[in-house]
């Protein structure tokens, strides 16, 4: 057998296992959310990073994104559970909104429509797309922020709630803001969030995201 075909069938089986330990996609969110700590359901950030490294590598050298980035909010989104639907339809790992975040990737990658629920529930696809969608925010309206750590919370918090309403806690103006935010250190950056950010769910998701990173 070649490394090549040892890889795939490492990832059929990790997939396999992974529907298995997720449950039935038909059955409930609620249901899913109530499972314990079981392998790849509301897994600890370091075995989510595990169990998805064959993706996440991938997806991190295409697009040149930070993989522990990518684990840490696969874990805070998903706890690593591939069928997961929220209520806003938001899909699989990385808990994709197929007319958000989707859409966009689609029309950045010259592709129409968006992605269907069955391509955001493939583990694969979903790491990419939300990886596309992280390159998307730092190469668009987040570009120029300098400091590395100060655009890894911006990221994060632009992920899950826009990278408008972040820049508009500092000005309308794009450019402006994006100064602002230069003239801060990570640190000032960060409680600048907890403290103004209009998203009541901001600040915390910026925590966990942040504190599943380090840990990975």
């Amino acid at each position: 057998m070649t490394c090549q075909e040892d890889k795939r069938l490492k990832i059929r089986l990790l997939v396999l296992s992974a529907l298995l330990l997720a449950g039935c996609a038909s059955e409930p969110t609620k249901n899913v959310a109530t499972q314990k700590n079981t392998p790849l359901t509301q897994a600890p950030p370091s075995k989510v990073n595990d169990a998805w490294s064959l993706f996440t590598e991938d997806a991190a050298s295409h697009y040149g994104v930070d993989e522990k980035l990518i684990s840490a909010i696969i874990s805070v989104e998903s706890g690593g559970n591939p069928t997961v639907v929220s209520r806003s339809n938001a899909v699989g790992l990385m808990q994709i909104k197929a007319s958000t975040a989707g859409r966009e990737v689609y029309r950045v990658q010259g592709r129409r429509g968006q992605p269907s629920n069955s391509e955001l529930r493939d583990p694969a696809k979903n790491i990419d797309i939300g990886t596309a969608y992280i390159k998307l925010l730092q190469d668009s309206a987040l570009a120029g922020i300098r400091d590395p750590l100060t655009l890894r919370y911006a990221t994060i918090v632009s992920y899950a709630n826009g990278a408008g309403a972040l820049l508009r806690t500092f000005s309308r103006d794009r450019d402006r803001a994006v100064a602002m935010i230069n003239a801060m250190t990570p640190d000032e950056f960060y409680h600048h969030v907890q403290e103004k950010h209009p998203a009541a769910q901001a600040p915390r998701y910026l925590w966990k995201v942040t504190t599943a990173y380090r840990t990975i």
